[in-house]
């Protein structure tokens, strides 16, 4: 049986507009291209998709989900593999729950936290693991070392990868319902990250926050994890803080 891009979308969740990309980028192909030019999936496309929306669940690049799928020998083989993964991500899922439910009863009961179970789930080698990618690339491009002489502190870490997935999807959630670059809540929401970056030690002003969303789009690394999030986010993203700059 032959599916059409249209039912892959219907049942897999995947939009349509992302299929195409996948296809595009020779992640996932369809196995015919009828004579009106549809494309069609098969089994086989089907379980390739699967195992690709796996990785993607593990945070995998789309780059790193098609090198990943080109190095396994077998389809039993990955999904071994990437149950590992999974069971190792929901383990760290449950320490992090773990460590908020034993903060939000110590602060009820107004005693202090256990300092050894405060940062369960939440350590210096966690976030160096997390960073490796993006370190090695930079180092390898740019010749720069991102955490040269700065030592790692877990909690400041931690609040500003909250602030930037939160910032991020509301970008996301903008683009998908088609604000304006201009939409009041927009800028508003471009002003409160610019001022908690500078809050956080990070010294940036409207037109250096442009200059930054410039540098995501002509990169390759961050240009494609913009990407992944929403197609079209880091050209959305640019276009308002572009608005932001040349209205304050």
């Amino acid at each position: 049986m032959l599916y059409t891009v249209k039912d892959v979308a219907k049942l897999s969740g995947v939009t349509i507009k992302a299929l195409h990309h996948y296809h595009k980028i020779g992640l996932l192909e369809p196995c015919h291209i009828s004579e009106a030019g549809y494309r069609l999936y098969g089994e086989n496309e089907l379980e390739r998709l699967q195992q690709i929306l796996f990785y993607r669940e593990l945070e995998f690049s789309l780059s790193d989900v098609k090198k990943a799928l080109e190095n396994e020998p077998n389809r039993i083989e990955c999904l071994i593999k990437q149950q590992e993964m999974i069971i190792s991500r929901r383990k760290r899922m449950d320490d992090l729950l773990k460590t908020i439910k034993t903060s939000i009863e110590s602060s009820m009961k107004g005693e202090i936290m256990d300092k050894s179970e405060m940062f369960k789930g939440l350590n210096k080698e966690q976030w160096e693991g997390a960073l490796s990618e993006q370190r090695e690339y930079i180092k390898d491009k740019y010749k720069h070392d991102i955490l040269e002489n700065n030592e790692i502190e877990v909690q400041s870490m931690n609040e500003k990868a909250a602030e930037a997935q939160d910032f991020l999807n509301y970008i996301k959630e903008a683009l998908v319902n088609k604000w304006k670059s201009d939409d009041e809540r927009l800028q508003k929401r471009v002003r409160e990250h610019i001022a908690f970056l500078n809050k956080s030690g990070i010294n940036i002003d409207a037109q250096g926050f442009v200059q930054q969303t410039r540098f995501f789009l002509q990169d390759d690394f961050h240009r494609e994890m913009l990407e992944n999030m929403q197609i079209g986010l880091g050209y959305y993203l640019c276009m308002a803080a572009e608005v932001y700059s040349n209205n304050i």
